[in-house]
C-alpha cells in the first residue's frame, strides 16, 4: 500500500496539466479583455489585458519555435500565424482601429482546443 501512495497523488499526465495552465491563464485574459473592452472608461484595464495577450502569445510563439516542440507541424504552423495576427490586430485595438473581436474569437478557439471541448 506505501508502495503506490507516491503514485495516487502524482498527476496522471503532465501535458494534460500544462494544457490545462494554459488554458485557464488564455481565459483570464480572454475575460479581462471582453470585461474592459464593455466600458469605455476602462482603457488602461484594456491596455493591461491586450498587453497580457500579446505576452501570452509571444511566449507561445517563442515555444512553439523551439526544437523541442512535439507539436504536430501543421498545428504549429497555424498557431504560430495566430501568434502573428495577434501581434499586428492588438495596436490597431488599442488605437481604436478595431475591435477586439478577431482577438476574443482565436483566445476562445484555443481555450476549447486546450481543453478538448466543441466548437
Amino acid at each position: 500500500m506505501t508502495i503506490h501512495a507516491p503514485n495516487a497523488y502524482a498527476s496522471t499526465s503532465p501535458l494534460k496539466d500544462t494544457r490545462s495552465a494554459e488554458a485557464a491563464v488564455l481565459g483570464r485574459i480572454t475575460g479581462r479583455i471582453v470585461r474592459a473592452a464593455g466600458s469605455r472608461y476602462t482603457f488602461p484595464e484594456l491596455a493591461a489585458a491586450l498587453e497580457d495577450n500579446r505576452r501570452f502569445w509571444s511566449q507561445a510563439a517563442a515555444d512553439l519555435s523551439g526544437d523541442g516542440n512535439r507539436l504536430p507541424q501543421d498545428v504549429r504552423v497555424t498557431l504560430l500565424g495566430l501568434a502573428a495576427f495577434t501581434a499586428r490586430h492588438t495596436p490597431k485595438v488599442l488605437s481604436g482601429a478595431v475591435g477586439i473581436e478577431p482577438l476574443v474569437a482565436i483566445n476562445s478557439a484555443v481555450v476549447r482546443g486546450l481543453t478538448g471541448e466543441a466548437a
